[in-house]
């Protein structure tokens, strides 16, 4: 089983839009899908049509009689299971301050359910945090949405910075989210990026209506909308990911 975690340090820049999107394009590539919702605001959850509940919070997750396989619902997608996330994920944090190798301990609970799966895919809230750092040690690579603008272009640096002190850092495939391509800086900066970071996605994914639309239906752009520009673009982008995981 290969683990990813949509993740940035900076909000609102497409991880869950991502999570969501590349976890249906997975399926329908034939792969058998986790998603994790790691995230309070509970959004992958709600994309799923899964109860947004995780009974006894995040402190029992993370104990040592801590497991997975009780939280893990289906969805209206039968290769994509989902572990709901709830508000109770606020105390993530908290939790595993109060354990031993903390930040192994992501990586322990994926393991007993890793013949199940394909892939997981960890949708992260935004942060550097030690709930990030558990991420950093489970995840085999971090998928990290950029869109083209300076701020969201400097989290790359400081995600870089951080992880060059990891002992076994996961690999770091970043690429351009929410491209608006009538805007010359943004394209700019997209060429940028792309010729200054190494294992830099070569699809672009598009800002796109019907990327809000996801909110309503509750559903990924490929089951909403197949032929639409996005849905080929997060398309394209699962088989850059998978052709560079499994070369």
């Amino acid at each position: 089983m290969k683990i990813l975690a949509t993740y940035s340090i900076k909000g609102g820049v497409g991880k869950t839009t991502s999570a969501v999107n590349l976890a249906y394009e997975a399926a329908t590539a034939g792969a058998r899908v986790l998603v994790w919702d790691l995230d309070p605001q509970a959004a992958a959850t709600y994309f799923l049509r899964a109860k947004p509940r995780m009974k006894g919070g995040p402190d029992r997750l993370v104990s040592k009689k801590g497991d997975l396989e009780p939280h893990i619902r289906a969805t209206d997608f039968p290769a994509i299971h989902v572990i709901a996330a709830d508000f109770s994920l606020r105390n993530l944090d908290v939790a595993l301050d109060d354990i031993k190798k903390p930040v192994e301990r992501m990586a322990t609970l994926l393991q007993p359910i890793e013949a199940r799966y394909d892939v997981a895919l960890l949708d992260c809230p935004p942060s550097i945090s030690l709930a990030s750092e558990s991420v950093f040690g489970a995840a085999d690579a971090l998928l990290v949405p950029t869109i083209p603008t300076p701020l969201s272009a400097r989290t790359l640096t400081q995600l870089s910075d951080f992880l060059a002190e990891w002992p076994k850092p996961p690999l770091v495939m970043p690429y351009i989210s929410m491209l608006d391509r009538r805007r010359t800086l943004q394209r700019g900066i997209a060429t940028s990026l792309r010729a200054t970071w190494p294992n830099f996605l070569e699809t672009d994914i598009p800002n796109a209506s019907i990327v809000e639309r996801m909110s309503i239906e509750r559903a990924p752009i490929g089951a909403l909308a197949p032929h639409s520009a996005a849905a080929r673009a997060f398309r394209e982008l699962w088989s850059d990911i998978s052709a560079r995981l499994w070369r």
